[in-house]
């Protein structure tokens, strides 16, 4: 009797241990730390979004979700990082709008962003803000394209970058109106934002937590959002849709694992983060970001990528814009 006892718990330890081993890397995710790849130095928001979600998932997945920035080349090289990444969910890129841009602004790129990844999940969405300095007289968006039409060779808008989303949606505007404008490139937000006080520059299209201190401060005049709906964090400032129908330019965050990864890891992840952007806490951190919260799902993520691409590549030919 005891002898077969014996035999009975040790098939049933077999068993056990046959199971555990062949258990679906799904179940036991994550096992080890998570790498979450930035495309752009620490300090940036796409750093802060990162490190205020990857510290959420840490919290509710027991393992450590770490950023590692690997800034250059407008977030390309980060992107080629975890393209070539192995499939098993432990290492994730933090995508944006300028994964999206830079499909058309690039003549060869090392990836296909929509065959070489698998959306996860939205994080955030915010929009540019329209500004003018305070010489200009136009007091809305209608006022200053009839002060545009008015002034074809003497208005200028500034940008941070060929394919910036600062320069993209000041070219969206001139499709959509047929206003002349030239562009001036600056490296960088800060010293645009200085020409366009000084009254060198007219107008740009600027993220919204550069200019909103300025905007306050009545150092710029806000004439619109680029967004579709009017913003929580400036509800005076109309949409430029209200009087330019259809037109839109939102910057957007989101997480993508290199295609091929389980489903069962990709549908945890985005679980786990449309539940974390359902908290209160978050939604308010998020908020001193100017961000909103996104959401949705993997596959809703996947169409939104896919409608971003055609209308950065009409709007990057439009342009010009190159940087190869």
């Amino acid at each position: 009797m005891k002898l077969f006892a014996s035999i009975l718990a040790a098939a049933t330890l077999s068993v056990f241990s046959q199971q555990a081993a062949f258990a679906s890397p799904e179940a036991a995710y994550p096992s080890k730390p998570v790498k979450v790849v930035v495309g752009y130095a620490p300090g940036g928001s796409s750093d802060a979004v990162a490190r205020l979600i990857a510290g959420r998932l840490t919290d509710k997945l027991g393992q450590t979700f770490v950023v590692e920035n690997r800034p250059g080349a407008a977030s390309n090289i980060a992107a080629a990082t975890v393209a070539r990444a192995p499939n098993d969910g432990y290492t994730i890129l933090l995508g944006s709008n300028a994964s999206t841009i830079n499909v058309s602004l690039y003549k060869e790129l090392s990836f296909d962003f929509q065959k070489d990844f698998a959306p996860v999940a939205l994080l955030t969405r915010f929009p540019n803000i329209m500004v003018v300095n305070n010489t200009v007289p136009a007091k809305t968006v209608q006022e200053f394209i009839d002060y545009a039409r008015a002034n074809p060779k003497n208005i200028f808008f500034a940008s941070s970058g060929a394919g910036s989303s600062t320069r993209l949606s000041a070219e969206l505007f001139k499709m959509m109106t047929g206003v002349q404008m030239e562009h001036v490139q600056y490296k960088g937000s800060a010293p645009a934002l200085t020409d366009l006080m000084a009254g060198r520059i007219q107008v740009m299209f600027d993220t919204a937590p550069s200019v909103m201190p300025l905007i306050k401060g009545d150092k710029l005049r806000a004439l619109g959002v680029t967004s579709a709906a009017v913003q929580p964090f400036a509800p005076e400032i109309p949409t430029i849709d209200a009087t330019v129908k259809g037109y839109e330019m939102t910057s957007w965050y989101a997480l993508f694992a290199p295609t091929g990864t389980p489903a069962g890891i990709v549908e945890k992840l985005n679980k786990e983060v449309n539940a974390i952007l359902a908290e209160k806490d978050i939604q308010e951190k998020l908020a001193g970001m100017v961000a909103t919260p996104g959401g949705g799902t993997p596959e809703e993520l996947r169409q939104h990528v896919a409608s971003e691409i055609a209308k950065y590549a009409d709007v990057v030919k439009a342009s010009g814009a190159t940087a190869d």
